[in-house]
């Protein structure tokens, strides 16, 4: 991805409340606020444009993240159907300050975003389905390129859906692979901008140990993978299925041992060296 200038506008002078995103030679442009400045961020303009928009919060049946994406002609018409959903406390909506945006445009951003989300895997999708858009290659190619501002700026507003957990393969040699091992078994993962990744086909231990009762997160974390299936048992030991992001070092240590671990000392490089060796050097 491209270096880019972004021009972030604090409507209120709170990165939380209503704010404007641009990135310098691009004539798209992104609003969003909470759910709690609804009517103000309808009241923009912008909202009478075509574009895209990301509804985003927390299932509160599962308690995971969870986001709608959708298209409109007019965001200001098309979301406020929205307000009977109650799973959503943020918007985000993506327009063309030139108005080139067309409903065959609009319905091709929506069908990639939420393939492009499913694929991510960091968010339910709260859309039954994507509608999606034949264009012409030309066209395509346009659309792709908003596609990547989009990808952008999503993160930057506070929206991670588009991230990918897995890094893509012609990243992969600029990794530096880590491992975390305990009682023969060995787990494998790399560093990432929201903590550390553990690899499919880690392993970890069995049973949790006996400290745990007392500091029961690693136990109630294991559980939720369990549940998911991200984590199976495998004869005498348990392995990860699909890659999985830890918020630190440690957090994904204490999965995999089983209880409280120390995850700067926990994780080494190919050639030995712990974090806190490397984090110092």
């Amino acid at each position: 991805m491209p270096s880019a200038t972004i021009k972030i506008f604090l409507a209120h002078g709170d990165p939380k409340r209503l704010r404007t995103a641009e990135l310098s030679n691009w004539t798209g442009k992104a609003i969003a606020g909470p759910r709690s400045e609804f009517d103000n961020v309808l009241a923009r303009e912008e909202s009478l444009n075509s574009g895209v928009y990301f509804l985003t919060g927390i299932d509160p049946e599962t308690g995971k993240s969870a986001v709608y994406i959708g298209e409109a002609e007019s965001i200001r018409d098309r979301v406020k159907s929205h307000l009977e959903k109650d799973f959503w406390n943020h918007i985000a909506f993506f327009i063309s300050k030139d108005e080139n945006l067309t409903k065959a445009h609009i319905r091709y951003l929506e069908g990639r975003l939420i393939e492009q989300t499913k694929a991510a895997g960091r968010a339910e999708v709260k859309n039954s389905q994507g509608s999606g858009s034949k264009l012409p290659e030309s066209d395509r190619e346009d659309m792709e390129i908003f596609l990547e501002k989009i990808h952008q700026l999503l993160p930057v507003l506070g929206i991670e859906v588009l991230v990918p957990v897995t890094i893509p393969v012609a990243s992969s040699n600029d990794i530096d692979i880590l491992s975390c091992e305990i009682k023969g078994l060995k787990a494998t993962g790399h560093l990432a901008p929201n903590g550390i990744v553990v690899l499919a086909g880690s392993q970890a231990v069995l049973a949790e140990r006996p400290s745990a009762q007392k500091y029961p997160w690693p136990i109630n974390m294991r559980q939720q993978l369990k549940d998911q299936g991200s984590l199976k048992e495998n004869s005498d030991h348990l392995i990860f299925t699909k890659d999985i992001e830890f918020s630190s070092p440690s957090a994904a240590a204490a999965v995999i041992h089983g209880g409280h671990a120390n995850g700067l000392t926990a994780w080494k490089n190919k050639d030995g060296k712990t974090l806190k060796e490397l984090e110092s050097a």
